[in-house]
């Protein structure tokens, strides 16, 4: 069979791609060893979410006397929780499937391999090989967790994000390395349910990427919360071989042991770019990612890669967005290469944080002349009234044009503001625009008006 596009991976980058070929008129299929939907619906972005959501009802209803209702000793089901997780996940696989249906996509299963620019090789799970001749293919293979020499994954008490997922019981304590999305949302789901949970970070903040503030104001809320942070530490060596886990810390103070039942590695990621064929044609790679022009080429014309196997942030969005870049350029059409500065980047802890473009000490760095305007939560009529108080808007402006260089929330469903400062950079929208764009109230949303009418002195409620 002969294809224009064979894209081997189906997750947000491999799936959405086969749909916006299709679209053009690409004759396109996609290779999937597991299931339909890739790492992130099944295993990462929607599940997780699930569990999240499970984690905030219960915080929701150990708070219910704030709203003036009583409710006596909510008791969470551990298995019920992780069982909602996987429907949820399967039913939105299922929705994948009913995507490429409808756009006439072939779903071929199996493991592809490159043979050269123009053949994949598809071995199923019999050992058998079919060769397939493409004008096309794409590389969706993304990511899995990234293992430390000190750090193995054993699947069972030392575990990456994959299993922890899908435990069968709630473990009494974590030690959880790595402070970053997937550490932090784990570490305030398990801490919710009730696990004792020490969070480890070897950088000097937690949530090391977000601005500066931004984390600070996250580790204030946690301590006071309950969980244990330790900074500019490292796990060391883990030892396993009793009943529980007794985890050495390196920490700026010296050697700490830690006493656990489960170690949850969330230290990064490793793309899957083994036993795929990029060796053997010789497909340029760098630390450990594969190289590409700004339409996702590599350096033979008719491979191209998107997603997490690649440069950039590994993020579901970025790779969707990377995906219909990449067909679009193939189809022959002129699309415009992504602006990796213009990224959202979410965090769906408690509270929510989000984030786009340069951080203040960023902008400082690049040279900017900045206005930072501020925007606490506290003061916003909406938020008092539903209960979500924690947390503020910051903008950083540029003082010479009223330029939008970067947007940092934390608080409730700011995950769901952030697009507002993405189309807005996008349109290269000023300030003054935003300040004179009317803000439904009462809305969290008013506190984007309010945090860039205050960083150039407008605010009305500060």
């Amino acid at each position: 069979m002969q294809f224009d596009v064979i894209i081997i991976g189906s997750g947000p980058g491999g799936y959405v791609a086969a749909v916006r070929a299709s679209q053009l008129g690409l004759k396109t299929a996609v290779v999937e060893r597991e299931s339909l939907g890739g790492i992130c619906l099944n295993w990462g972005c929607i599940p997780t979410k699930a569990l999240l959501k499970s984690a905030q009802v219960l915080d929701e209803i150990k708070h219910a006397r704030d709203f003036g209702i009583s409710v006596n000793n909510p008791d969470p089901d551990f298995k019920a929780i992780i069982k909602r997780s996987r429907n949820v996940a399967e039913g939105m696989s299922k929705g994948v499937q009913f995507l490429m249906k409808k756009n006439k996509i072939e779903v071929i299963r199996g493991s592809g391999k490159l043979k050269s620019g123009k053949q994949v090789a598809i071995t199923d799970d019999t050992g058998k090989e079919t060769i397939m001749e493409v004008k096309n293919i794409i590389l969706a293979v993304g990511a899995r967790s990234r293992e430390l020499p000190g750090l193995k994954i054993d699947g069972k008490k030392i575990i990456g994000y994959r299993k922890a997922m899908a435990l069968e019981t709630l473990p009494a304590s974590m030690v959880i390395a790595g402070s970053g999305a997937i550490g932090m949302e784990f570490a305030w789901f398990y801490k919710t349910l009730g696990t004792k949970v020490t969070l480890v970070e070897m950088l000097p903040t937690i949530l090391p990427l977000e601005d500066e503030e931004i984390s600070a104001y996250m580790e204030r809320h946690l301590l006071k919360n309950g969980m244990d942070i330790l900074k500019e530490s490292t796990v060391g060596n883990v030892d396993t071989s009793g009943s529980r886990c007794m985890v050495k810390i390196n920490t700026k103070s010296g050697e700490k042991t830690v006493e656990c039942d489960i170690v949850l590695s969330a230290v990064g990621i490793a793309a899957n770019i083994e036993n795929i064929g990029i060796e053997d044609l010789g497909i340029a790679v760098d630390k450990g990612r594969i190289l590409t022009d700004n339409f996702y080429r590599t350096n033979i014309p008719s491979i191209h890669a998107i997603g997490d196997c690649i440069q950039g942030p590994a993020l579901a969005h970025v790779a969707s967005a990377e995906g219909i870049i990449c067909v679009e350029k193939i189809a022959g059409m002129d699309p415009e290469p992504l602006n990796y500065n213009n990224i959202p980047a979410c965090t769906y802890c408690q509270p929510e944080v989000a984030s786009v473009g340069y951080t203040e000490k960023d902008a400082k760095e690049a040279g900017y002349d900045i206005k930072v305007g501020k925007f606490p939560f506290t003061a916003s009529g909406k938020a008092n009234a539903s209960g979500y108080r924690d947390g503020f808007v910051k903008v950083i402006i540029d003082s010479k044009y009223g330029e939008i260089l970067g947007a940092h929330m934390i608080g409730s469903n700011v995950t769901e503001l952030i697009a507002e400062i993405v189309t807005a950079r996008k349109l290269e929208t000023t300030a003054h625009e935003i300040i004179k764009s009317v803000h439904p109230h009462p809305t969290m949303s008013e506190a984007i008006m309010e945090a860039t009418a205050a960083a150039i002195g407008e605010v009305i409620h500060l």
